[in-house]
Order: structure tokens, then C-alpha cells, then sequence
């Protein structure tokens, strides 16, 4: 059994996003309800958050906009810079709290404490841009951990698979011109398609060229297409390239019972993905992965998702 680090804090729950909003406390009450009802709790190592450090937000994110998000959080304002993103007095330090989580469980794997991870944080973070909050995103969490573990542990080949079913534009933005990131991402596109990026033919820019890779799949399709594209476009990618570590940006939104997508995924193919990936970690990096929530918004299914994610990471 491997040595697993879970990541919950009962603070994340104090970002408030206000009625008929799809990103609730309650996505993190479920995730920790089927974690804990599962008996895996036990199995676990608990990881304690507190803040990041403001240096590693601020080597992702531009100082303006921290300073905007950290005003308007300060005012009490309910929306930041989009209708999507609703929020409270309390969200500016919950989204820090966030990172400072993820920080200290990568922190943790590369000194030899634990194997790999999950990270049940909220807000989420893959559609935030360095200067803009999308998405419900403000501060890009897998964005920062990547850019400490190459900063902080100096790693030069760091994978990331996306597979909520949105498009994790921010994280493949400011990627996009580095050649140690490798960005796969795997959602629908088009319709319901937010945010609209993430089409076929972008691969990166300059340095970068050829380090970004993504593989739209179309409305209505099932597990059938979505193996067959990870197959085909994220093994060879990550057989060439040999990242050192992998982070996940797992979002559960593509279920079948879930009302934020046209994508028709089965528990089992989300079982799939996840086996799929924790070999890849064994065969490249040691095992070394931390996987951190992104999307997943049916709360009937998403204690079951957590669960079964939990348990591949344990038994490795």
C-alpha cells in the first residue's frame, strides 16, 4: 500500500459563492463523505494547510491582480471580474490557504514523506489566467505547484494531465512557452465547450512548441472516445517526454450524471484514467503524483468518483 497524502481542510469550505451556483461547499462535503463512510480515512496521511507563501502565488500570477482579487475580497464584493466568479470576504485567504496546501503535500512527496496524494481543495484553479480569475478559478493551484517544484526541487520535466471537462486554459496559457511543462488536457468541445480554447492544433509557442497537447472530444461521446484519445495522444506524448513528476487536475464533470457537460463517462472509465495514470507515475517518476480537484458537480456522484480515486492512488 502506498503512502498517500489527502489534503482537506474544513476552511475551504468557507468560500461562499451565494444560491444556484454550481461551485458549493458541499462538492468538498460529498468528496470527504465518500472518502471517510469508504473506511479509507484511516489509510491516509493528513495534510495540514496554511498559507502559501505570497512569492509562489506571485511566480504564476501577476502583483496586480493579486492586489485586485485581495481588494475586492477586502470590500466584501460578491463577483470578481465575472458572473462566474462569485465569492465572499473570506475567499482571498481560502484560495491561499488552497496553494499553501498543495504546496506542503508537494513539499512533502519530494522529500520522501509520502508517494503521491489527492488534494480535495476549493476554490478550484485551472481556468485562472495569470492576470484574470475565470472559471470560479482565482489563483491557478496546479500552476503554482508546478512552478515550485521546478523553482523550489529544480525538476526539468513536470506532466500535467487535465482531465476535467473543461478546458484548463490558464494552466496551458502560462505554460505555453515553457519546454519543462508538458500539458495534456482531455475535454468537450464544442458546446457547453467554456472556455472555448483547447483546440487540436495548439501545441505551445516558442520554447515551448510542442510541450502542449489536447484532445477535444465531442458531445455525446463516452468512455469508448475518451480511452481511445488518451491512448493515442497522452501515453506517447509522456513516453517521449518522461516528466519526473505528474500533477492531475481531476475534474469529475464529465460524468454521465453530471449536469455541467454533454460528455457521457462512466465511474468505471474515471477508475480507467486513474489507473492509467498512477502507471505512468510508477514507470516515470518514482510514483511520485499529486492529484488536486478541479471540476465535478453531482453531488450524488461524487462520493463514490472521490472514493474510488482515493483507493487506485492507496493500492498504487
Amino acid at each position: 500500500m502506498k503512502r498517500t497524502g489527502f489534503l482537506y481542510d474544513d476552511r475551504f469550505l468557507l468560500h461562499k459563492t451565494g444560491p444556484y451556483h454550481p461551485e458549493v461547499p458541499e462538492r468538498l462535503t460529498a468528496v470527504f463523505q465518500g472518502i471517510e463512510e469508504s473506511g479509507l480515512l484511516d489509510k491516509l496521511i493528513r495534510i495540514t494547510a496554511s498559507p502559501a507563501d505570497m512569492k509562489w502565488i506571485l511566480a504564476v500570477h501577476a502583483a496586480d491582480y493579486v492586489k485586485r482579487f485581495e481588494a475586492a475580497c477586502r470590500a466584501n464584493k460578491q463577483m470578481f471580474e465575472s458572473p462566474d466568479n462569485q465569492m465572499c470576504a473570506d475567499t482571498f485567504e481560502v484560495a491561499r490557504l488552497a496553494v499553501g496546501g498543495i504546496l506542503e503535500t508537494a513539499r512533502r512527496l519530494m522529500a520522501g514523506e509520502l508517494d503521491n496524494a489527492f488534494c480535495a481543495v476549493r476554490p478550484p484553479g485551472h481556468h485562472a489566467e495569470a492576470n484574470q480569475a475565470m472559471g470560479f478559478c482565482y489563483f491557478n493551484n496546479v500552476a503554482v505547484a508546478a512552478r515550485y517544484l521546478q523553482q523550489e526541487w529544480g525538476l526539468r520535466r513536470i506532466g500535467i494531465v487535465d482531465y476535467d471537462v473543461h478546458h484548463g486554459n490558464g494552466t496551458q496559457h502560462i505554460f505555453e512557452e515553457d519546454a519543462g511543462i508538458y500539458y495534456y488536457s482531455i475535454h468537450q468541445h464544442p458546446t457547453f465547450a467554456y472556455p472555448g480554447s483547447g483546440r487540436e492544433f495548439e501545441y505551445g509557442r516558442g520554447a515551448g512548441y510542442g510541450f502542449t497537447k489536447n484532445s477535444p472530444v465531442l458531445p455525446g461521446l463516452g468512455d469508448e472516445d475518451w480511452k481511445r484519445l488518451v491512448e493515442r495522444d497522452l501515453f506517447p506524448a509522456f513516453e517521449g517526454f518522461k516528466p519526473e513528476f505528474i500533477l492531475v487536475s481531476a475534474g469529475f464533470d464529465a460524468h454521465r450524471d453530471d449536469d455541467m457537460s454533454d460528455i457521457k463517462l462512466s465511474t468505471e472509465c474515471y477508475s480507467w484514467i486513474m489507473h492509467k495514470l498512477v502507471e505512468m507515475a510508477n514507470t516515470y517518476t518514482e510514483g511520485r503524483l499529486i492529484s488536486v480537484l478541479e471540476g465535478g458537480y453531482s453531488l450524488r456522484r461524487l462520493p463514490e468518483l472521490a472514493r474510488n480515486h482515493v483507493e487506485i492512488l492507496l493500492n498504487g
